[in-house]
């Protein structure tokens, strides 16, 4: 709902200052954001004589503010433009601003209403004696212009919060400590406020206090070990910095009482550090940055090297136990750091365990989406299976790099969506692990996709790692890169700290070798494979648009842009074609076919079957409103999916939920992932190519025959036999089978050469 303060506030912005150079234009919305305080920032600057605008309320800023502004209120001279911005700031975040001129727009005046506002947010922000009395004074300025909150925030804490306050109070006049948020959240920039706090107590100068756990923060905390009967700030401040860390029971006190020493051993066993009880460096560490003590020796290693059995002998040495590994390479890529054939032996022959990490890109947040979840997930089932790693291993899918919480939502969670359905469905042999930053560790366990953290808490800078505890499924800790060993037993890893609730493998099954199946597709042979294709449907009559494979009326895609938008999902067909030891082209030809000869007919179909299941009031004599159709990249009907995939259930090839096909609510809820779930489509296609070699016909009155299941060395014949049974019954469905072999050839042609 819009405010119409803001929404003022806004039209403020871009009445004055919208011409400006370097002014952006304010959406009026009415809503506060980001947007809203940048832009008033900029105003801020323009008003202080600073020529470059920027988002920026920085050091320059700052400074200039408080050379001509040190205080501001109504007695203060030549500050009306001013204190308009001060009453903007005020709107938008959500305290009375004050009155308006006649034009409707902020009046200029630092009445009563506006000092009251004043005081309050000095108040909610802690700082009500640092700052007395209502003046407006440049740091309150600065926290003003931002998207901070300065009262509890939906579910926020307020011990948190009361915690946040008594910060702002103790250390707002130090140069660099500036207003931190009083909302009730531990956040990034709440853990960065917090470790200047001990560098103060420390007693660094402000131009030591950089806020960085470097070797003067860590000899400060190691001469300050504190134990039952400990009092003062140092207390209050180790206090905090468990309730930030989530440990059930803390709470923000300035003696160090034996309740406290109770959870400090509580925290210390949960973290595998020394049980000590006290407030000594390592559970100061811990407390304070992602790593903690990045020189403690852990028993689990991950490292891109093979295992050989010189440096198996070093990683023993050094007391590791566990060592993980990876299951593929990047593709396209010159760094061969997966498995090698014969390592897990030399592995569990030398006394080590092994547990498997599947990543291949995972480095944006572009690449996470639940159709590459599940492309992954059937890579990771195939490479495992490969290496011979036992049911029940748990397989780690990593997410490498700096999710914000926002793409965690929209991206991450979606992605292991994708790959637990997809585990889950193809018998669910192996568990779900998650490698990446705290937060992402933490929200996927919390949906329920995973059951245990690999985290990356060596990227100490991460957002998703500052301001995040420990998640609490966390299996291993990656806190240190280090060498190790010399000579041939020298050996670059990752150093983890195990907390026991997964020690990896060391038995394994022999490996399912995997000669003769296909591989993923080389796009660089992507113009090749679209000539070969355009050459051979022109050669049946069909151009490169239109012309018409059943119906010439409105077809929607080129032969190029079916084809480009088929082998966008190869990654996927790979997977399914690799788990179902079958034929890639097999999966990929009824997707292109059916891209292909789409026309704006099957979009009104679509229509009539939502109309079917959605409309109150429909008439029954509308040919085009029916209780199934054909949708999705597959244009497969709802019934023939049931069946497929009932029949596959039931082989033991997938797992999942019978359903019945005379039921509308099972085939409503089919029909909608078919049409609107890309992997679910074409994965039962897949599915129905299985079933359909149950049941071959040419025509629907002809008693069924079954051939081979589909397989890694089909005929032709049983190839165009299962296209033909696809598409359905007559005799256009047949002279089609024999065009559709032409195109599943073009398509072996570039797959076969990249077995």
């Amino acid at each position: 709902m819009a405010d119409q303060m803001v929404l003022m506030a806004q039209q403020f912005i871009n009445k004055v200052y919208g011409s400006l150079a370097g002014m952006p234009h304010v959406a009026e919305d009415g809503q506060t954001g980001w947007a809203t305080m940048y832009a008033l920032t900029r105003c801020l600057q323009y008003e202080l004589g600073i020529t470059s605008l920027s988002d920026n309320f920085g050091p320059t800023t700052l400074a200039t503010l408080t050379a001509r502004y040190p205080s501001i209120d109504g007695s203060t001279s030549g500050a009306s433009r001013i204190i308009r911005i001060i009453q903007a700031g005020l709107y938008c975040k959500g305290y009375d601003g004050g009155d308006v001129d006649t034009f409707n727009l902020p009046s200029g005046n630092y009445n009563g209403r506006v000092a009251t506002a004043v005081q309050q947010l000095k108040s909610n922000a802690g700082v009500a004696d640092t700052f007395p009395g209502a003046a407006m004074v440049p740091k309150l300025f600065k926290a003003l212009l931002t998207m901070d909150a300065y009262v509890v925030v939906g579910n926020g804490s307020g011990i948190v919060r009361s915690i946040q306050q008594w910060m702002n109070a103790s250390y707002v006049q130090r140069a660099n400590f500036f207003l931190i948020p009083c909302d009730g959240f531990f956040s990034r920039d709440v853990q960065k406020a917090l470790m200047l706090a001990v560098q103060f107590q420390i007693g660094m100068t402000d131009a030591q206090a950089t806020g960085v756990f470097g070797p003067g923060t860590q000899a400060g905390l190691r001469a300050n070990t504190l134990s039952v009967g400990s009092t003062g700030r140092w207390v209050q401040l180790f206090s905090a910095a468990m309730v930030f860390n989530q440990r059930s029971g803390a709470t923000f006190i300035d003696t160090f009482t034996s309740d406290l020493s109770g959870l400090v051993s509580e925290f210390q066993d949960f973290a595998k550090l020394p049980v000590t009880g006290k407030g000594d460096f390592q559970t100061w560490a811990s407390l304070l940055v992602s790593t903690g003590d990045a020189t403690r020796p852990g028993q689990a290693v991950d490292c891109v090297t093979e295992i050989t059995p010189a440096r198996a002998q070093t990683l023993r040495a050094a007391g590791y136990q566990v060592v993980g590994r990876y299951l593929s390479n990047v593709p396209h890529t010159s760094l061969n750091k997966m498995l090698q054939l014969g390592e897990l032996s030399t592995i569990a022959g030398n006394g080590l365990r092994c547990f498997p990490i599947y990543q291949t890109f995972g480095d944006s947040a572009g690449y996470f989406r639940a159709d590459q979840g599940a492309s992954d997930a059937l890579a990771a089932i195939d490479r495992a299976r490969f290496y011979g790693f036992k049911g029940g291993t748990r397989i780690y899918f990593a997410v490498d790099f700096d999710a914000l919480d926002y793409e965690v939502t929209e991206r991450v969670i979606p992605y292991f969506r994708g790959v637990k359905d997809t585990m889950d469905q193809y018998g669910g042999v192996y568990r779900i692990g998650v490698y990446g930053p705290r937060n992402i560790c933490s929200r996927v366990a919390a949906a329920g996709l995973t059951s245990a953290s690999f985290v990356s808490d060596m990227s100490t800078g991460y957002s998703g790692n500052l301001g995040y505890p420990l998640p609490q499924d966390w299996a291993f800790d990656q806190i240190a890169t280090i060498t190790i060993g010399s000579g041939d037993g020298r050996i670059e890893i990752d150093n983890n700290i195990v907390s026991g609730r997964d020690w990896g493998q060391n038995t394994f099954d022999e490996g399912q070798w995997t000669n003769g199946q296909d591989y993923g597709f080389d796009y660089a042979l992507m113009p090749a494979l679209l000539a070969d294709m355009q050459q051979y449907l022109e050669s049946q009559g069909i151009p490169e648009r239109g012309g018409g494979i059943l119906e010439n009326i409105g077809e929607i895609y080129s032969t190029t842009e079916a084809l480009n938008l088929a082998m966008s999902y190869d990654a996927l067909t790979t997977g399914l074609a690799r788990a179902l030891r079958m034929r890639k082209a097999l999966i990929t030809v009824p997707i292109f076919w059916e891209i292909r000869k789409r026309t704006v007919l099957d979009g009104l179909a679509d229509d009539g079957v939502i109309q079917y299941h959605t409309g109150h009031d429909w008439d029954p004599t509308d040919q085009w409103i029916k209780r199934d159709g054909s949708t999705g990249l597959g244009q497969i009907f709802a019934y023939v999916a049931i069946n497929a995939r009932n029949y596959c259930i039931q082989q033991g090839i997938i797992t999942g939920e019978l359903k019945d096909i005379s039921r509308d609510a099972h085939i409503w809820e089919i029909w909608q992932k078919l049409r609107n779930d890309a992997y679910f489509n074409i994965s039962t296609a897949a599915h129905v190519l299985i079933h359909a070699a149950t049941d071959i016909r040419k025509y629907e009155s002809d008693p069924p025959i079954q051939i081979p299941r589909p397989s890694l060395d089909y005929s032709d014949e049983f190839t165009r036999l299962l296209l033909a049974r696809y598409q359905g019954f007559g005799d256009t469905v047949d002279a089609h089978s024999y065009l559709k072999l032409g195109v599943y050839r073009v398509f072996e042609k570039y797959f076969a050469q990249l077995r």
